[in-house]
């Protein structure tokens, strides 16, 4: 097959499944290709990895989706990227509400668990990135990676090694960074998880936003803090906003805090 006729066989099929997902209603969906910045010479660059990830083709992942039911062609919506610690990509019908609100199309992997080793769940994100472009008409400027626990770590990744793809992120409950982390107190450590590419690593501090979620009764909490103080502010980034919910322990927040969230990644961005 010609690389006209794969690219049109592609599109065609891209199209029709844009045509049987229904507004307002939570659906399946697939994709057949995965950009050149997913594969392993890109995902290693990214992440300075010494190791090779295993084999991975989105063609054999399934997504759920959902398209706000007031969403139209020719007026852009923004995507919210769901990695989740579950093995299924499930919110709450609070936050679906919220996302609808601020007319954000959701999106989640199965299988993207923490169970699931890191590459290819960084990896399906960055498909149902490139791929749902594709299908609607999506503002550039609001093209959010979110995740709750490890899935939020997963985020904090993207966020940074992929900030060319993700103008914004949130961590929930869960965030990694790039340099060795010495809680406020001084009592613990956490190692860096991944070295971001020095230029993906700038566009992220100036240009992209983050807010780091966590709550007064949530073991992450030292970590978090530690993150947002010793990790973003010490490293330069100009837009990062911390979140401490009162008697909040491990678990997705109320609908209420997505909002504050997304509204603070929304702040400055040109609405069309």
């Amino acid at each position: 097959m010609s690389r006209f006729l794969l690219l049109f066989s592609l599109l065609t099929s891209l199209v029709s499944a844009a045509d049987t997902i229904k507004p307002g209603v939570r659906s399946p969906i697939t994709f057949q290709r995965s950009p050149e910045v997913s594969d392993n010479a890109q995902i290693k660059m990214r992440m300075h990895a010494a190791e090779t990830p295993p084999p991975y083709s989105v063609g054999m992942e399934k997504f759920d989706i959902i398209v706000p039911k007031k969403y139209k062609k020719g007026d852009p919506h923004g995507l919210f990227i769901w990695v989740s610690p579950s093995n299924a990509p499930s919110i709450s019908p609070e936050w679906e509400a919220v996302l609808a609100e601020k007319k954000l199309i959701f999106v989640g992997a199965h299988n993207s668990g923490n169970n699931r080793e890191v590459f290819a769940r960084m990896r399906m994100a960055v498909d149902a990135n490139d791929n749902l472009r594709d299908l609607y008409d999506i503002d550039p400027d609001r093209v959010y990676v979110s995740g709750f626990s490890g899935g939020g770590r997963v985020a904090s990744m993207l966020g940074v090694c992929y900030a060319d793809m993700f103008t914004g992120t949130i961590a929930f409950m869960g965030t990694n960074f790039y340099t060795d982390i010495v809680t406020l107190d001084k009592t613990e450590v956490f190692e860096a998880r991944y070295i971001p590419h020095d230029e993906v690593a700038a566009l992220a501090k100036t240009d992209c936003r983050y807010v780091l979620v966590t709550g007064e009764k949530d073991f992450n909490l030292k970590n978090t803090q530690a993150v947002f103080e010793n990790g973003f502010k010490k490293e330069g980034f100009k837009s990062v906003e911390f979140m401490n919910i009162p008697g909040q322990a491990h678990q997705p927040p109320k609908g209420e805090w997505l909002k504050k969230a997304i509204e603070f990644l929304d702040a400055g961005k040109t609405k069309k």
